[in-house]
C-alpha cells in the first residue's frame, strides 16, 4: 500500500496545483459571497473523491498477471496512454500560452462574485469533470490496480489522494473563514500571480506528471 501511496503522490500534487479550481476559490473568497466558499470546497472534495473512486472501479477491468514475476503489461500500457494524453494537453496549453500570452483570469471567473451556495457546490463538483482531472484520476486508479490492493487499502489510497488533491483549495478556504482580514492580502497577491502564470504552470505540471506516469508504465513492462 505504501508503494501505491508513493505512486499517487505526484498525481495528487498535480491535481492540487490545478490553477482553475484555485482561481475560482480565490475569486469567491474575495467576493461579497465569501460564505459560498465552504459549499464550493465540499463540492470539490466530493466530486474528486467520487471521480477517483469511479476510475478505480473502472480500472479493475484491466487484466493483471497471475504471478508477480510476470510483467504487468496491460496496466503499464494503460499508464503510458494516460501519460501521453497528459503530455499532449500540456503541450497544447504551452503553445496557447506562447501564442496568446494574455494575462488575467478566464472571463467566466469574474461572474463568481455573486455565486450562491448551491451554485458554488455545483461548480466544485463540475470542475472535476474536465479532461485533465479525469486523466489524473485514471492514473491514480491504475496505480491502485497495479498494486493489487484490498478494498480497505484502496480506500485509504483514495483518501490520501483526495486530501492532497483538495489541500490547495481547502487551506485558503479554512484560513479565510478563520481570519478573513489577514488572508486578504495573500489572496490578492496569489490571484495576481496566477493571472500572469497560470497557463505556463499548468503546462509544466502536466508535462512533468505525464512523463512520470509514462515512466511508471514502462517500469511495469
Amino acid at each position: 500500500m505504501l508503494q501505491a501511496i508513493g505512486h499517487i503522490l505526484p498525481i495528487a500534487l498535480a491535481v492540487a496545483l490545478s490553477s482553475v479550481p484555485l482561481m475560482a476559490t480565490i475569486v469567491i473568497l474575495l467576493s461579497p459571497k465569501r460564505e459560498s466558499a465552504a459549499p464550493y470546497l465540499i463540492g470539490w472534495v466530493l466530486g474528486m473523491a467520487a471521480l477517483v473512486f469511479i476510475c478505480t472501479i473502472s480500472t479493475q477491468a484491466v487484466p493483471t498477471p497471475r504471478s508477480s514475476r510476470q510483467p504487468d503489461t496491460a496496466v503499464g500500457v494503460a499508464e503510458m496512454l494516460v501519460g501521453a494524453a497528459l503530455i499532449v494537453i500540456g503541450i497544447v496549453s504551452w503553445r496557447r500560452a506562447r501564442k496568446n500570452p494574455v494575462e488575467g483570469m478566464p472571463a467566466w471567473l469574474g461572474k463568481l462574485d455573486s455565486i450562491g451556495p448551491w451554485s458554488a457546490f455545483g461548480l466544485g463538483v463540475a470542475l472535476n469533470i474536465r479532461p485533465k482531472e479525469i486523466l489524473l484520476a485514471l492514473a491514480a486508479g491504475l496505480a491502485v490496480r497495479g498494486a493489487g490492493l484490498s478494498a480497505a487499502e484502496a480506500a485509504i489510497v483514495i483518501l490520501v489522494y483526495t486530501i492532497i488533491g483538495a489541500s490547495t483549495v481547502g487551506v485558503p478556504v479554512i484560513a479565510t473563514l478563520v481570519d478573513a482580514k489577514g488572508m486578504q492580502p495573500k489572496l490578492v497577491a496569489t490571484k495576481e500571480w496566477l493571472s500572469r502564470n497560470n497557463r505556463v504552470v499548468t503546462a509544466l505540471i502536466l508535462l512533468m506528471v505525464g512523463v512520470f506516469i509514462i515512466g511508471s508504465g514502462l517500469a511495469r513492462l
